[in-house]
C-alpha cells in the first residue's frame, strides 16, 4: 500500500513539475541590482507605454514614439527614425514610422539585433502586451546590459517598429529599404498573443536550425520553453510575426519569444498593465539577458545551416537537441527492442495473446471514446452556451476549466475501461497496445511531421517498463512510477499547449494525449485496485469542472462581452444602416438592430480586413445622417498600346482611419501605384496585380500624417471599370451627430473587425 502511494505521488509530482519548470517562481522587484533585469522597473516604462490604445496613425502612437526614443537616448544611444509608404503582402498599404538604434561592437561582423513592435491593434487594444512587453524587455535588458559594462563583439541593433499590426509594414520598411538590414546576422524578436502563460521559443529560419540551436543550449536561458512540435506545426500555420519578414525578404535567422495564453486579451481593451501576468514579463527577461550577452560575442556568420535538430525541454535538463539523422535509426531501435521484449514475453509465459487482445480493446475504446466524446461534447457546449461565439480568438474566459473537464472525463473513461479487465495477470499484456499506438505514431511523425519525434524517448522507457514486468513477478512500483517520468515531464504540457495555442475546437487532441500518457502510465495505474473508485472520482471532480465552467460562462466586468455596432452609408443610393458582427445581440446593440432585418445588399460580398474573415451579421436601415463624403477626382486619363491609364484622387472630408477599395474579380489591373508606391505582382509570370484576391478586396489603407489617396491604376482598354471605396472613422461614439450610450461595464469592443466605425460606400465608375 504504502509502495503504490509513494507511485501515485511520483506521477503527481511529475506533472506538477512539469508545468513548474516553464515559468519563473519569482518577481525581480526594484531593489533588483542595476546590472540585472528587473520586472519591475519594466513596468514603469509599460505604465506610460499602455495608457491608451496607440495604433499607427493615432496622437497616442505617436506620444509612444516619443517615449521610447527618450528612454533609448537616456540609455546613451543615438536613434534614429525610418518612415515611408510600404504595402504589406496583405495588402494593408500605410506609412509606418520605425526606431532605431544601434551600440557599435568591437569587431566589423554581424549586427545581433533587438526586435519587436511598439502599434496596438486598431482600434481599442491597449497593446500593454502586444507588445508593449516586448518594448519594455528590451528596455529594461539593454539598460541591465549597458550598466554591467558589457562591451559587445557584435553591433547591436534595436529596431521597434510600427504598423506590425496592419500587416508587419514596419519590418518590411526596414529589411526592403534600410541599408542596416544588410548588416543583421540574427534577430531576437519578443511578441505576445495573449496576456499570460510561458513564453515560446519559435524560430524563424529557411535553412535548418541545427546552428541556431547549439547556440540557443550554449545561452543557456535558465527557463527555456522549445520544442521541435511547436516549431513544426508553427511553419505550417498561417502565424507571421516582424520576423517572419527578416526570413523571407532578408533570409535573416532569429528566435521568436512569444507568449500566449489568457488568449482572450488578445487585440482587446483587456490588453492592458493590469492583466500582464508578471511571471511571463519576468520569463521574457529570463530569456532575453542570456541570449544577449551570448549573441553578443558570438560569431553571427555561422548560425545558418541546412540541417535541422528535434528538440525538447524537460526539467532538469532544460534544452535536449538531437539531429534529425537520429530519428530513423532511434526508431528503428525501438522498432526492434518492443518485438524483442515482446517475443522474450511470449516465450516466459508472461505475454498471451488473449490478454493482449484484450489490451488493444480496451486501449482503443478508451481512445476512439474519449476523442470523440470530447469533440461532440464541445459542439454541444457551443449549442448550450452560444454566446462563446462572440469571443473571436476560440478560447473563451473559462477555456482553462474546459481543459480541465476534457482531461478529468478522460480519466474517468480511462479508468473505468480499464476496471473491467480484472482477469489479466501480468500488466504487461495491458501496455503492449499503448505502445503499438506509439510506435506507430513515432513512425507517422518520423515521415510528416520530424519535430515531433522526441516522441520516441517516452517510448523507450515504456518498452523498459514492458521488460520490467515480463522480467519480473512482483516488480517495484516505485521504479514503474519512475519509468513514467519522461512521458509526463515531456508530454503534460501539451495537453494544455494545444487548446491555448490553437482555440478550444481542438480539444478532443488533449483528451486523445491525456489517453496516450494513460497508456504508458499503465504499469502503476493497473496495480491500483478500486479503478472503479478512481473512475468515479474523476468523473465526479468532471461535474465539478463543469458546473465551475457554468457558472463562469456570463460575461462579467472581469469577463467582458465582446460587441459591434457600425454605422454606413450608401452614398450612392443616400440610403443608411445600422450594423453588427454579433451573432448574439445584447442589449447594446439592440438600441439599433433586430433579428427583423438582415438586408446587407450595402456590402454584398465585400468583407472588410478580418483576422477571422468576419462579416455582417445583421443590418437594418438607419436614418441618414450628413456626414461629409470624400472627393473624387480623376484625371491623367490615358490610352497607350491597348491599355488606359488614370490617376484617381481620393480626398477625406473628414477624419478618418482607413480607405479600403474593393472591385468584382471579373476586374483587371495591369498596374496600380498607391501614393508613389508600385504594387508588386504576385510572381514573374504574372502581368496583373491583385489576381488573387480575397472577398473582392484589392487594398486598404490606413491613414496616417497624409489623409488622401492617390490611385494611378491602369487597365485594359475596353475594360469598364468599378471600384466599391469605403472610408471608415472610429469616431461613432464621440461623433456628436449620434446619441450611442455607453457599453455597460460588463461589455468591451469586440476585436478583429472594423467596429465603432462610421462608415461611407461610394462607388467609383470609370467607363
Amino acid at each position: 500500500m504504502f509502495k503504490k502511494l509513494i507511485a501515485v505521488l511520483i506521477i503527481c509530482a511529475s506533472v506538477y513539475l512539469s508545468f513548474e519548470a516553464l515559468l519563473p517562481n519569482k518577481i525581480s522587484n526594484l531593489d533588483t541590482p542595476l546590472t540585472q533585469f528587473s520586472t519591475d522597473r519594466a513596468l514603469v516604462h509599460l505604465a506610460e507605454i499602455s495608457k491608451a490604445p496607440h495604433y499607427t496613425g493615432n496622437k497616442e502612437n505617436e506620444r509612444v514614439r516619443r517615449y521610447i526614443i527618450s528612454e533609448l537616448e537616456k540609455l546613451g544611444l543615438t536613434t534614429q527614425t525610418q518612415e515611408g509608404y510600404i504595402n504589406s503582402k496583405w495588402n494593408n498599404f500605410t506609412k509606418p514610422v520605425n526606431i532605431l538604434a544601434r551600440i557599435k561592437g568591437e569587431s566589423n561582423s554581424k549586427a545581433l539585433m533587438l526586435l519587436t513592435h511598439y502599434d496596438s491593434n486598431p482600434h481599442s487594444s491597449i497593446g500593454a502586451s502586444d507588445a508593449g512587453s516586448g518594448v519594455v524587455t528590451i528596455l529594461e535588458g539593454l539598460r541591465a546590459y549597458l550598466a554591467e559594462g558589457n562591451t559587445p563583439k557584435n553591433d547591436i541593433i534595436v529596431c521597434i517598429t510600427d504598423a506590425e499590426e496592419l500587416g508587419l509594414n514596419g519590418a518590411e520598411l526596414f529589411v526592403n529599404k534600410h541599408p542596416w538590414a544588410k548588416d543583421v546576422g540574427l534577430v531576437l524578436n519578443f511578441e505576445a498573443r495573449g496576456s499570460g502563460g510561458p513564453s515560446y521559443m519559435l524560430i524563424e529560419t529557411n535553412g535548418g536550425n541545427a546552428n541556431l540551436m547549439k547556440e540557443f543550449v550554449a545561452a543557456n536561458p535558465q527557463y527555456p520553453v522549445a520544442n521541435s512540435l511547436a516549431y513544426s506545426i508553427y511553419k505550417m500555420l498561417p502565424n507571421d510575426t516582424d520576423l517572419t519578414v527578416f526570413r523571407r525578404d532578408g533570409d535573416i535567422e532569429g528566435f521568436n519569444f512569444a507568449f500566449i495564453d489568457d488568449h482572450f486579451d488578445y487585440h482587446t481593451v483587456k490588453d492592458n498593465y493590469q492583466r500582464l501576468d508578471r511571471t511571463t514579463l519576468e520569463h521574457q527577461g529570463t530569456y532575453l539577458m542570456p541570449l544577449l550577452k551570448h549573441f553578443s560575442q558570438a560569431n553571427l556568420n555561422t548560425v545558418k545551416s541546412t540541417e535541422d535538430n528535434v528538440y525538447f525541454n524537460i526539467p532538469f535538463f532544460k534544452t535536449i537537441t538531437y539531429p534529425f539523422k537520429w530519428i530513423m535509426p532511434m526508431l528503428i531501435v525501438a522498432i526492434l527492442l518492443f518485438f524483442s521484449i515482446v517475443v522474450y514475453g511470449f516465450r516466459q509465459k508472461q505475454l498471451n495473446t488473449k490478454d493482449i487482445g484484450k489490451g488493444f480493446v480496451a486501449y482503443s475504446f478508451s481512445l476512439i471514446f474519449s476523442g470523440l466524446l470530447v469533440f461532440f461534447g464541445w459542439q454541444l457546449i457551443l449549442i448550450i452556451y452560444p454566446e462563446y461565439t462572440e469571443i473571436l480568438h476560440d478560447f473563451t474566459y473559462n477555456g482553462h476549466t474546459y481543459i480541465w473537464l476534457s482531461v478529468l472525463i478522460t480519466l474517468s473513461i480511462s479508468f473505468w475501461v480499464y476496471s473491467k479487465l480484472k482477469k489479466v495477470n501480468n500488466l504487461g499484456n495491458l501496455l503492449v497496445a499503448p505502445l503499438t499506438f506509439w510506435i506507430i505514431i513515432c513512425c507517422l511523425v518520423a515521415l510528416k511531421l520530424k519535430g515531433a519525434s522526441f516522441f520516441v524517448i517516452p517510448l523507450y522507457f515504456g518498452l523498459l517498463a514492458l521488460f520490467v514486468l515480463v522480467k519480473q513477478y512482483k516488480p517495484n512500483l516505485v521504479l514503474l512510477a519512475i519509468l513514467t517520468m519522461p512521458v509526463l515531464l515531456i508530454m503534460s504540457p501539451f495537453v494544455k499547449m494545444f487548446p491555448v495555442g490553437l482555440g478550444l475546437k481542438i480539444l478532443f487532441v488533449s483528451a486523445i494525449l491525456v489517453v496516450l500518457i494513460f497508456g504508458l502510465c499503465l504499469p502503476v495505474f493497473g496495480h491500483l485496485k478500486h479503478k472503479t473508485r478512481w473512475s468515479f472520482s474523476f468523473l465526479i471532480l468532471s461535474i465539478i469542472a463543469f458546473l465551475s465552467a457554468h457558472f463562469n460562462s456570463s460575461f462579467t466586468e472581469d469577463r467582458p462581452k465582446p460587441n459591434s455596432l457600425v454605422y454606413a452609408i450608401d452614398s450612392d443610393t443616400k440610403t443608411a444602416y445600422w450594423a453588427t458582427y454579433d451573432n448574439n445581440l445584447d442589449s447594446y446593440t439592440k438600441n439599433f438592430i433586430d433579428t427583423t432585418s438582415n438586408n446587407n445588399t450595402l456590402f454584398n460580398a465585400n468583407t472588410f480586413g478580418s483576422k477571422y474573415g468576419t462579416g455582417f451579421s445583421f443590418t437594418k436601415k438607419a436614418p441618414l445622417k450628413n456626414i461629409a463624403e470624400p472627393t473624387i477626382q480623376i484625371s491623367k486619363d490615358t490610352i497607350i498600346d491597348k491599355l488606359r491609364s488614370y490617376t484617381i484622387c481620393i480626398t477625406p472630408n473628414r477624419d478618418i482611419q482607413r480607405l479600403e477599395v474593393f472591385a468584382d474579380s471579373t476586374m483587371v489591373f495591369k498596374k496600380m501605384v498607391l501614393n508613389g508606391v508600385e504594387i508588386t505582382k504576385e510572381n514573374k509570370e504574372d502581368n496583373t496585380v491583385f489576381k488573387q484576391r480575397k472577398n473582392n478586396r484589392l487594398f486598404c489603407y490606413y491613414t496616417t500624417d497624409q489623409n488622401y489617396l492617390e490611385l494611378d491604376i491602369t487597365v485594359p482598354i475596353d475594360q469598364k471599370t468599378t471600384l466599391q471605396l469605403y472610408e471608415a472613422s472610429n469616431d461613432l461614439l464621440e461623433n456628436n451627430l449620434f446619441t450611442i450610450p455607453k457599453r455597460l461595464s460588463w461589455m468591451i469592443p469586440k476585436p478583429f473587425v472594423l467596429n465603432d466605425a462610421i462608415i461611407i460606400k461610394k462607388t467609383i465608375t470609370i467607363d
